[in-house]
């Protein structure tokens, strides 16, 4: 590998296995000038074993808006900065995007050094189909998580999460509440010695009985097109009932069965069975 540019190096780091590294981003991180981690004793581990001497600096959602001066000005006197995460790729879910808008505010070169990725191995073996939303940690207080997950129900693609371990139990009542008629892939310690996969239907999932350790990477399957649950086919239905003031049947079916991705089959037959609601209470 030849000399490297100046700038700023977004490099992926093994989510479980050390040998997972790529020999770019071993190369990159022997030749950086320094490296900001999340947390530098987790990151010894790997650049010890790899017999990287490089400096590190502490970068991390506590401080990473204190930093940022610093940082600049080491790009500004022309050193190599490498960014890494605990595990996997930076900024999905962890501290850069800070850094990276102010490196393209002060023209600043950004380099991505690509390597392993908690989502998308998850997504690979979920067997769900390769079309997925990546949400990233899901919200700790209740009101929050209820929202979102409302949100998320209407979306067509698998849907991605990361879940602290110790939080899934809670977090899986509310999966069956909004998720129901779905299949779920929740995955443990990727690429590690005792890597395990969970696989069931949403609306037979039970809690855990033992507690789980460490971070959990979860799949959502896609949303059924032909199973809409109650309380979607009422809004939809609603949606329906007041475009017909206005719109013609034509329009509504490929309105609503592209923004609520339903089939136009179901659409178009909600339009006529309300058609004829109306037509008949016009008549009395």
């Amino acid at each position: 590998m030849s000399s490297l540019e100046k700038g700023l190096y977004i490099v992926s780091t093994p989510i479980g296995n050390l040998e997972d590294i790529t020999l770019r981003a071993i190369e990159t991180l022997k030749k950086s000038d320094f490296i900001l981690c999340e947390d530098t004793r987790h990151s010894l581990k790997l650049l010890n074993n790899l017999n990287i001497k490089s400096q590190l600096i502490p970068y991390h959602k506590f401080n990473e808006k204190k930093s940022i001066n610093k940082i600049i000005q080491y790009l500004n006197q022309g050193k190599i900065l490498s960014l890494i995460s605990d595990a996997g790729t930076p900024v999905l879910s962890d501290p850069g995007n800070i850094i990276i808008n102010e490196c393209i505010k002060n023209e600043h070169k950004i380099f991505a050094i690509p390597g392993p990725s908690a989502v998308s191995v998850a997504v690979s073996l979920s067997g769900f189909g390769d079309k997925f939303l990546f949400y990233g940690f899901l919200p700790k207080t209740e009101n929050e998580l209820k929202k979102s997950l409302k949100k998320l129900n209407m979306e067509g693609f698998s849907l991605v999460f990361f879940a602290p371990a110790i939080k899934i139990n809670f977090y899986i009542k509310y999966f069956k509440k909004y998720f129901a008629g779905r299949r779920i892939f929740i995955a443990r310690e990727m690429t590690k010695k005792h890597e395990t996969h969970y696989r069931q239907k949403i609306d037979n999932l039970s809690p855990f009985k033992t507690q789980l350790k460490g971070e959990l990477t979860v799949v959502i399957s896609p949303k059924s097109k032909s199973k809409l649950l109650t309380t979607d086919f009422v809004k939809i239905e609603k949606q329906v009932i007041r475009y017909l003031k206005n719109y013609t049947v034509k329009d509504i079916v490929e309105l609503v069965s592209k923004k609520e991705r339903v089939s136009k089959k179901i659409i178009y037959n909600l339009c006529i069975k309300n058609k004829k609601w109306r037509i008949i209470s016009q008549l009395f």
